[in-house]
């Protein structure tokens, strides 16, 4: 075993910044008073980085791409197999049970970050989306927007929990090649983190969801009173 490159910077950046993200939220919605704005700005931010993520996910270097580690039935049935075996050989990516993990946090975030374009305080800030919908579809977002972030905890918790996991049980340290990148592996290393290319999505996206939140919703009508 030696240590290689696997995890880019773009992707360990995009883990730290939503973990950042999402603490923000629950501080901004939760702890503290008239932050609304905020976590409103924080989701616009969220969705950016879910988009770059979703794209990268698909361009980006072998180990961040959703087809190295969303696996089919049988591969995460066999690796369940093995994941009591205190000697199993780690993955150098995500292992097939941890990129469903994946999966499944970025869809939730997405609900999350989608449906938050339709909120509101209902006092003086409004999502983007909220005056194009009928009070149904209102509802149903802030539903959505509730039990997406619910759901999520979970999610977090169980990760949290398979973190510890397999630091304890398997002596397989995930966390640290979060920051370094690097993991023992004889699996083939990536050759660089792509960085000029990442940049390009970066720009892209953030000139897409500038565009999405600001120009493109029409203006509310204003009412007139007499």
């Amino acid at each position: 075993m030696r240590k290689q490159l696997i995890w880019d910077l773009p992707t360990r950046l995009f883990h730290w910044l939503l973990v950042a993200s999402i603490a923000a939220q629950y501080v901004t919605a939760e702890w503290m008073d008239d932050a609304t704005q905020w976590h409103f700005y924080i989701g616009y931010f969220t969705l950016g980085l879910l988009v770059f993520r979703l794209i990268w996910g698909v361009i980006g270097p072998t180990y961040a791409r959703f087809s190295q580690f969303v696996k089919g039935p049988s591969a995460v049935i066999g690796y369940l197999r093995t994941l009591f075996d205190k000697n199993s050989a780690a993955v150098a990516g995500h292992n097939p049970l941890g990129g469903w993990f994946v999966v499944v946090m970025l869809l939730l975030l997405l609900v999350q970050a989608v449906s938050g374009l339709f909120m509101t305080d209902d006092i003086f800030l409004d999502g983007p989306y909220r005056h194009l919908v009928s009070g149904s579809t209102l509802d149903l977002m802030n539903t959505l927007h509730h039990l997406a972030f619910d759901i999520l905890l979970w999610v977090i918790g169980l990760h949290v929990a398979a973190i510890g996991f397999y630091a304890v049980y398997k002596k397989q340290k995930l966390v640290p090649p979060m920051f370094h990148g690097q993991k023992d592996t004889e699996d083939k290393p990536i050759p660089s983190s792509r960085l000029w290319l990442a940049l390009a999505v970066a720009l892209v996206t953030a000139a897409a969801l500038y565009y999405a939140i600001e120009i493109a919703p029409p203006a509310p009508e204003v009412e007139e009173y007499f």
